[in-house]
């Protein structure tokens, strides 16, 4: 019996294994494109952000205070620009500690010559390489107010010796959007082409979770596709795509760095790397300069904390068309974004993430109770006719094929299906990975307390039963760290287990009886939050199971 549940949930694996590379990957990179792409990026004509940079590696402190900046600050972030090279390169998070119960806050960006370096830049290039352009040197001006915040914008300024002048005019939102409004003022009798852009520069991969259900790096959505680009993916190989609509942006676990370009213009994207990660658009048709006159664009930057409120409400208030999957959701999308949602909904109605992951259990369990119900008649009349199955097995011992006949014309005279003790198995599969999706990759999550000693549901339970959850005045290593939870949940299985029929092989008894302490010892270094939705889960399946144990009778043959 449970060899059958375990083929049926390797094969549902592969199925959707499967049915994702069908459908949902990309398409394979063929010499044609790349050959392509190569013949665009090595035209002429293409204007280009590469720049020659002489780089001293110094802290983020003395790179802060190497040049005057320009600090901004609202409700949820504060940090400072550069007057040097105009860049965003400053963020700190006033929300989000770096570890739980820590007065740290979350630094996003630094400057360009930290070790950890991480900024981004705006402006507009051209190809006439006679016009003065300003770049990450340039020393810009400030007019008017010397501070950003929501309700005071700034104005930095940049003028060339040829009578050309850059501006750019800054704003913030409460939360995490900058606005730059882009402007070159042409004073002479000459006609000029720019080309607008913004680049994020990252000069070093961070300390990545590396776990296959998590996307970690270079991201956007180009014309509706969703690109996703590994560190060092991009460090073999350059990315590049021109597309009429999206965003581009490097994304964390937790955190986003985004460009949103002009609405209603072509773009080309691009990620690189030249000694640093770079992702970048800029605009394929140039803005024409005549003389004595100007040019403007408007482009959009979002440094957030990946909260699902926000990420939602700007997707929706500045139309940026799927910049919900900044949040990385997975392909059961369709199931993980509305189980966050009732997660989300119970936490308000209760006011704590466990007592909601509970509900939310209880609410998937009344989900499928017929179903359920269904199962756990066949395998209670399944263990019902054990002693029979015992008596068939000694009867024809020596005859495998009429121990097989007899045994289909059993379950036929009792209508039993063997197979349908998988379904439980089957329907709970995905839900438990979108659950899991949950709970790993929202920041809602992050350093949400339960009872006792769970103080973060979307990390391990840190209790061990190998110094007695605490009690004995030693830590053990990082592999004996079993908590209680998982200890909990490995108990429940034993005892549904139990409930559910024994397989009439003795080995194979044996080695099922063993099943519940190995996925303890697999699961404990799970979320606590994913721990407790299986004990319960458990729990709640096997109260239904004994329900249906007893009032299930079958008629054996004697």
């Amino acid at each position: 019996m449970e060899t059958r549940n375990i083929i049926a949930a390797i094969s549902l694996s592969a199925a959707v294994i499967l049915l994702y590379t069908l459908f949902f990957a990309p398409p394979p990179v063929t010499q044609e494109s790349i050959a392509e792409q190569n013949k665009t990026e090595q035209s002429s004509d293409a204007p280009s952000l590469d720049q020659k940079e002489n780089i001293t590696e110094i802290s983020r402190e003395q790179a802060l205070s190497e040049s005057e900046r320009i600090q901004f600050e609202n409700q949820s972030i504060l940090g400072s620009i550069s007057l040097k090279g105009a860049a965003i390169d400053d963020l700190t998070f006033k929300e989000y500690n770096v570890v739980l119960n820590g007065n740290e806050k979350v630094n996003l960006l630094a400057p360009r010559n930290a070790k950890e370096g991480y900024l981004i830049e705006s402006g507009f290039i051209t190809t006439d390489k006679n016009v003065k352009i300003p770049n990450s040197n340039s020393i810009w001006s400030v007019s008017g107010n010397k501070k950003l915040t929501a309700e005071s914008p700034i104005k930095l300024t940049w003028k060339n010796d040829q009578g050309i002048t850059f501006e750019k005019e800054i704003s913030i939102d409460d939360k995490f959007l900058f606005t730059v409004k882009q402007r070159v003022i042409n004073s002479t009798n000459n006609k000029y082409d720019f080309y607008s852009y913004g680049q994020i520069i990252r000069n070093e991969a961070p300390e990545i979770t590396n776990f296959y259900i998590l996307h970690e790096g270079l991201v956007a959505t180009l014309d509706d596709e969703l690109i996703e680009e590994d560190y060092d993916d991009i460090e073999e190989k350059k990315f590049s795509r021109t597309a009429q609509k999206g965003w581009l942006g490097i994304g964390d676990k937790y955190w986003i760095t985004s460009l949103i370009p002009p609405k209603g213009k072509e773009f080309k994207t691009t990620f690189d790397y030249k000694n640093k990660f770079r992702a970048n658009f800029v605009g394929t048709e140039p803005l024409e300069l005549n003389s004595n006159s100007s040019i403007e664009d408007k482009m959009q930057i979002i440094v957030a904390a990946k909260r699902v409120d926000v990420i939602d409400g700007y997707a929706e208030s500045l139309k940026i068309d799927k910049f919900d999957l900044t949040i990385d959701w997975g392909f059961l999308y369709f199931i993980t974004k509305p189980l966050f949602f009732g997660i989300d909904y119970f936490f308000k109605l209760l006011g704590n993430y466990g007592l909601a992951i509970i509900a939310i259990t209880i609410c998937i369990r009344l989900a499928f109770f017929p179903l359920a119900n269904f199962s756990f008649r066949s395998m209670a009349k399944m263990k019902a006719l054990t002693p029979e199955m015992t008596r068939l097995k000694e009867l024809h011992k020596d005859d495998k094929m009429k121990l097989q006949q007899a045994m289909m014309a059993l379950y036929k005279k009792e209508k039993v299906n063997p197979m349908s003790g998988c379904l439980p198995i089957l329907v709970q599969i995905p839900v438990f990975f979108a659950l899991y999706k949950v709970l790993f990759v929202t920041i809602e999550m992050r350093h949400m307390p339960f009872y006792g000693w769970i103080q973060d549901l979307s990390e391990r339970d840190p209790t061990s039963l190998f110094n007695l959850f605490g009690l004995l005045p030693y830590d053990v290593p990082s592999f004996l760290v079993i908590g209680a939870w998982p200890i909990a949940m490995g108990i429940s299985m034993f005892v549904q287990m139990k409930l559910n029929p024994a397989p009439t092989d003795p080995m194979q008894a044996k080695i099922f009886m063993f099943f519940p302490l190995f996925l303890t010892i697999i699961l404990a270094p799970f979320p606590a939050g994913l721990v407790i939705y299986w004990t319960v889960n458990n729990i709640l399946t096997m109260a239904q199971q004994v329900f249906i144990m007893k009032r299930t009778t079958v008629k054996t043959v004697t």
